[in-house]
């Protein structure tokens, strides 16, 4: 299910994830390793393939 305006998460919330988000793509494209990124943006691994 799905939840309206960002899953409850406040705007400055919604803001910092689409920053992890972006940094997250960025190392992505610099060919930096999925377990690299994981534990330097505090996230899953499948959080970064997603």
């Amino acid at each position: 299910m799905r939840y309206p305006g960002g899953g409850g998460l406040t705007a400055e919330q919604r803001k910092r994830r689409e920053e992890v988000r972006m940094r997250a793509v960025d190392l992505f494209e610099e060919d930096v390793k999925v377990p690299w990124i994981a534990r330097e943006l505090r996230v899953s691994e499948k959080s970064v393939y997603q």
